[in-house]
């Protein structure tokens, strides 16, 4: 929920374990405790979807079975080997950092990745205000990381299960030719077209393509996201890396962004969700600003971590 700094500094000192989100400046004034820590000023709060630079997203979770770690791009293929072998750990990694960009190229390889459940988010910033930078904070440490990933590992009850879930309103358009990259990255200049070699950018313009839908890569049967960022001077950027050996295609078009989001959130009556964060396109192409989320409530994110680092969706940890 959404708390102010003198709140949520009662609850850290209280003891109790906490995941927050909020901004670099007063993350950085919290008090050492059992937390970890995002940079964000967007939420999905029970009084909707907000801007705030002067509030935090508390999570309280109600485990005592855990650890606080910080990763740097060197030690952060150990993420999953860190993990509980009965829980799951949030994973909090700075935007355009060393650690982002390995983690998001890297993750799939990670030992025990996929064995062990592993979920999270890319700490972003407002993106109409300029001096500030992307976080992660160790609240035990009160280390406050531009360039290291902050990781609450969780361990649960016996009896009790974990699912990591994504929801993802975007699949391929089967219309779409298909799209390969020659090179892997978080950009491209060229790419094949139907296996015809192109300038990726010039193809974009020419064909009028709507950049708020993904790419959405075909990874056996299951489809990844992956967002445009931005287009120009010949070189197409993204919020996550592009693969060779994939193959990609343009999203099926959404007729209606927000109905289309809040129809798939529809089918979640009860998803028992103790963790989740939504990406910030969704959160500006979905117009969720003043709008209600029921059962997903939590910061939002320029990157999403199911596992691996995803993009435009919804991730959500179940406990049961």
């Amino acid at each position: 929920m959404l708390m102010t700094f003198d709140e949520t500094s009662k609850k850290i000192s209280g003891g109790e374990l906490l995941h927050i989100a909020g901004t670099e400046e007063l993350l950085r004034k919290l008090p050492k405790g059992n937390w970890i820590g995002g940079s964000t000023e967007y939420f999905m709060a029970k009084e909707g979807g907000t801007v705030s630079g002067e509030l935090l997203f508390v999570t309280a979770l109600p485990y005592t079975d855990f650890s606080v770690k910080s990763y740097g791009d060197d030690d952060i293929k150990n993420v999953a080997l860190d993990a509980f072998d009965n829980g799951f750990s949030i994973a909090i990694v700075p935007f355009d950092s060393a650690v982002h960009k390995t983690y998001a190229e890297k993750a799939p390889g990670f030992e025990d990745m996929f064995i062990k459940n592993v979920a999270g988010w890319i700490a972003g910033l407002n993106l109409s205000k300029t001096g500030q930078t992307p976080i992660a904070v160790n609240g035990q440490t009160g280390e406050a990381h531009a360039d290291k990933a902050a990781v609450l590992h969780i361990g649960v009850p016996e009896g009790k299960a974990v699912t990591i879930g994504v929801i993802n309103i975007f699949s391929q358009d089967e219309e779409s030719p298909v799209i390969e990259f020659l090179e892997d990255g978080f950009s491209a200049i060229k790419c094949l077209i139907n296996g015809k070699e192109r300038s990726f950018a010039d193809y974009i313009a020419e064909e009028g393509i709507d950049t708020k839908l993904p790419l959405v890569g075909d990874y056996s049967g299951n489809g990844v996201n992956i967002s445009f960022k931005s287009v120009g001077s010949g070189m197409v950027n993204f919020y996550a890396p592009v693969f060779t050996g994939i193959k990609y295609r343009m999203a099926k078009a959404v007729p209606n962004y927000a109905e289309e989001l809040n129809n798939h959130l529809a089918d979640f009556h009860d998803a028992h969700s103790v963790f989740s964060c939504n990406c910030i396109l969704n959160f500006l192409y979905g117009e969720l600003e003043g709008k209600n989320i029921e059962l997903f409530r939590g910061p939002i994110t320029f990157g999403e971590i199911a596992y691996q680092l995803v993009n435009q969706t919804l991730v959500y940890v179940s406990v049961l």
